[in-house]
């Protein structure tokens, strides 16, 4: 695929629901070859039914932010946003590495310095940078509240 955005649009066969999984994998292995950010939206329930990005660093550390976004949709006619999002980040271990729930309440300096600060200050986002694996972020609702969410993760280079 040439540089550019893309949406891949996820919906079950006749109206039906469920649990799915969309992968982007980029598979070039030139020195240039680099994906910058993947997002998506979707519905953020309680207990099992959170919402959950997978995110895989391959052959050098890489410092990302990843973003928990929730009210600022209201802003592009989403009706029904998560209030309150909080967001988890996990190894391939199981080890939480980082959990925020209003993102200016840990590491505001460096995350506005991104550029990439969530819009409102309920919103959660999480800077690290990571080594080569497998990565799990969690975006769940405080105190079991429901919505739509944004989750995105950005590579900063």
């Amino acid at each position: 695929m040439q540089p550019g955005n893309y949406t891949a649009i996820l919906s079950g066969k006749n109206g039906t629901t469920g649990v799915a999984l969309v992968e982007v994998y980029d598979i070039a292995t030139g020195a240039t070859s680099h994906l910058t950010n993947i997002s998506t939206r979707g519905l953020v329930k309680t207990a099992n039914d959170v919402m959950i990005a997978g995110l895989i660093v391959q052959s050098r550390n890489e410092q990302v932010i990843v973003r928990a976004l929730g009210p600022t949709l209201t802003n592009f006619g989403i009706t029904g946003p998560l209030a309150d999002p909080s967001l988890s980040l996990i190894d391939a271990n199981g080890t939480l590495l980082a959990f925020n729930d209003n993102w200016k309440n840990t590491q505001q300096a460096e995350i506005t310095a991104t550029g990439k600060a969530p819009p409102d200050d309920r919103e959660s986002a999480i800077m690290r940078t990571l080594v080569p694996g497998n990565y799990t972020a969690v975006v769940r609702g405080m105190n079991n509240t429901t919505g739509l969410a944004l989750v995105e993760v950005y590579a900063l280079q």
